[in-house]
């Protein structure tokens, strides 16, 4: 829309002149064009006229029919241009130049278009600079990167949360926070893992005595062909004295029986 002294300077026109250009208007009654004469006959208090669109391009229509005002401002032009690229799908980079117009502040409409559309008919109707508009549409995407990353990460570390986000049954703050404890969690785990695997080999020396120093007897021990029971040693042991050839009971036992 047109400034408010502009405005009121074109219906004052109308009042002395008449509605020179009809309003278009589609078959279903839809304003396409000539938004500023309807609001300039109504304060005029002249009856508005109105003529039908019969044609079969009424996106083109519409183009033509704000680009070529001379009143539009660079910011303007910018988003009607936008706003018929993002109809037609045509390459920026190639409508900017073909009808010289800036790539940059063509651009910037488009992220308004993208990221705060509630802005673009202010900018097209000059009652928001491009400029403004495009901050707060940066810091809305800004906004919105922000919570798709938290998404992403959610669906990467924690599906079961991301789950009841989309279902609604937990917030994406909560989500997020619930996933940092668990993080942290973990990294407290490694760390514990990590200390004790750098000091296992001292906790292995910690945990096994040294070893006992080996028993070396002063005297020798018996031999194989030399029984523990049949030795003096351990005959002496078991509290026995050993006998000789030359006692009485050995000698009687050794005898040999002779017979007649």
């Amino acid at each position: 829309m047109l400034p408010e002294h502009e405005l009121y300077d074109l219906a004052q026109d109308i009042k002395t002149g008449g509605l020179l250009m009809p309003i278009v208007v589609d078959p279903d009654g839809v304003l396409l064009d000539g938004r500023n004469r309807l609001a300039a006959c109504e304060l005029a208090g002249v009856e508005p006229r109105f003529t039908t669109y019969t044609g079969t391009d009424q996106r083109a229509f519409i183009y033509l029919s704000n680009v070529v005002r001379r009143h539009l401002s660079e910011g303007q032009r910018a988003m009607v241009h936008a706003m018929f690229l993002s109809l037609s799908g045509h390459s920026l980079r190639t409508h900017a130049k073909l009808h010289d117009i800036s790539r940059t502040r063509l651009s910037l409409a488009n992220t308004v278009l993208k990221y705060a559309r509630d802005l673009a008919e202010q900018v097209r109707d000059g009652k928001l600079g491009l400029d403004a508009a495009a901050d707060v549409a940066r810091q809305r995407k800004a906004e919105a990167e922000a919570i798709q990353a938290k998404h992403d990460n959610l669906r990467r570390h924690a599906p079961d949360l991301a789950v009841q986000v989309t279902e609604g049954h937990l917030a994406l703050d909560a989500a997020t926070q619930l996933l940092s404890q668990r993080q942290e969690e973990v990294r407290n785990d490694q760390q514990y893992l990590t200390a004790i695997a750098e000091r296992w080999d001292a906790l292995q020396n910690l945990a096994i005595p040294a070893a006992a120093p080996r028993f070396t007897p002063k005297k020798a021990l018996p031999t194989a062909d030399q029984p523990l029971g049949q030795s003096p040693r351990g005959l002496r042991r078991r509290g026995r004295r050993p006998r000789s050839r030359s006692d009485p009971q050995t000698a009687r036992r050794s005898r040999p029986t002779l017979r007649a």
